[in-house]
């Protein structure tokens, strides 16, 4: 039977290229709400064209509310397996060189535009895998429901809205990560850092500093302004900066320097060059008055030296076998000459608790003189690697591409981590950067293809 299938899966990927094409051609990133439509109208046509293809297939299909639309391999068997996908995109942004975010196009054994990898194409991959195995009248014992999503990338509500009213399914596994599987997503521990002082009016002095535009995102950009320094006779403490970062730093007014280093994910910071941190490193060496402000905040490249992401400066480095290392990233910078607030990310990892991580990091940062507060930690989800879901999953992955599938742990977080027995499993092959939420987003067709297939060998273990 899979040869069947496999078969109708490689005949079919016209069919599969062309509903891609269809869907990503919906500008589906939020809007403003309107009357019927939660989240704006893009969304909205892009879940109801979904829900068409779905129909068009076979499919019994559900809409609520236009939140989540479903798609129901056989409503009589007893619910089972739910495969969770989104609709919705984030902005095209700017640096398209390939195609128009939203014409997708077919080069050189790729797909180009917004939502192809995110999560539109693995979207029609699973969707195809049902419909290869429906239409070869593949007849399996329990359910499989297609679930999709309008609202992934700026909230999830589209799905609270869904399970308020629907159980989980005994399992579930979601289309929008990486192979070979995601079994384990980091806990995340956010921290904020401030000062209160009495203004000092000594020259010279910082008047302001900021940088960031996110909590978990590395600043790409810091702006310091400064009363009373002769930043011209520093130049040579901006250069040895730079270059000690690898960031730039420019003079952009009579009173103002800026930072340019590089952002990435709070999951992924050894990625970054962290402006905020070249900046409070710049104003620790220059010839500053040393105000109380001024000394408080010469403590953070201490407590958060540069380069470092293990969370080591503020006691809570760890590790264990399965999740790996803490990240940790200062994220957020606000310095004025009455007032300064950092907030950090951690992603921790399955042993992190309130004692060894919370606890730790609280005394660190007021022994360093801050005051300190968090709402703090958001627990681990873990499937066990062991469990009969996952290394049926893995089987497939196996027996589709012939390489070795094993259980990945990552910082950030996926559809499934509320969901009790849920995973993240593909759509994109480990190592491939898709250029997801960036200019020239691209799928690989050996990819999609391949994708559905295994999306469609797991359902018949999972199912059959």
């Amino acid at each position: 039977m899979n040869e069947t299938v496999n078969a109708w899966l490689d005949a079919h990927l016209p069919d599969m290229i062309a509903d891609i094409k269809a869907l990503c051609a919906i500008n589906s990133v939020e809007g403003e709400p309107e009357d019927g439509k939660p989240f704006g109208d893009g969304p909205y046509q892009s879940l109801n064209k979904a829900l068409e293809l779905a129909k068009n297939y076979g499919f019994a299909v559900t809409n609520y509310d236009n939140y989540v639309g479903t798609a129901d391999y056989d409503q009589d068997l007893p619910r089972t397996l739910d495969i969770l996908c989104h609709t919705d995109v984030v902005p095209a942004g700017e640096g398209w060189t390939v195609t128009d975010p939203f014409k997708v196009i077919e080069k050189d054994g790729r797909l180009y535009g917004r939502g192809v990898s995110d999560d539109k194409g693995p979207l029609v991959a699973a969707l195809y895998a049902m419909r290869a195995l429906k239409e070869n009248g593949v007849k399996l014992k329990k359910g499989v429901r297609f679930i999709m999503g309008a609202n992934e990338e700026t909230g999830s509500h589209d799905i609270a809205h869904y399970y308020a009213t629907e159980p989980e399914a005994e399992m579930t596994f979601s289309p929008d990560a990486n192979f070979p599987i995601i079994n384990i997503e980091k806990g995340q521990f956010k921290g904020i850092l401030s000062k209160d002082c009495a203004e000092d009016k000594t020259l010279p002095r910082v008047l302001s500093l900021d940088a960031g535009i996110a909590f978990n995102a590395v600043p790409q950009k810091a702006v310091i302004r400064f009363e009373g320094l002769d930043i011209d006779a520093n130049q040579n403490i901006l250069d040895d900066v730079a270059a000690q970062c690898e960031v730039k730093i420019e003079k952009t007014g009579d009173d103002e320097v800026t930072i340019i280093g590089h952002s990435a994910h709070a999951s992924t910071p050894e990625d970054g060059r962290n402006a905020g941190l070249a900046a409070m490193i710049l104003i620790s060496k220059l010839p500053l008055y040393p105000s109380e402000m001024q000394k408080t905040v010469s403590q953070i490249p201490k407590l958060f030296p540069y380069g470092v992401t293990d969370g080591s400066g503020i006691g809570i480095k760890m590790a264990d076998e399965d999740s790996h290392d803490l990240t940790c990233t200062l994220d957020l910078y606000h310095v004025d000459p009455t007032h300064a607030e950092f907030t950090f990310d951690a992603r921790t990892p399955v042993m992190a608790t309130k004692e060894n991580c919370e606890a730790v990091a609280a005394k660190t940062v007021q022994d360093a003189g801050f005051d300190w507060s968090t709402p703090g930690m958001i627990p681990p989800h873990v499937v066990p690697k062991d469990s009969d879901f996952v290394q049926k999953l893995l089987a497939s992955y196996e027996a589709v591409t012939g390489k070795k599938g094993e259980c990945i742990a990552i910082g950030g977080g996926t559809y499934v981590h509320e969901l009790k027995n849920g995973v993240a499993f593909g759509a994109v092959f480990d190592g491939v950067d898709t250029r997801m939420h960036g200019a020239d987003e691209f799928f690989d067709l050996d990819n999609l293809l391949t994708a559905a297939k295994i999306y469609a060998d797991a359902i018949v273990r999972l199912c059959a």
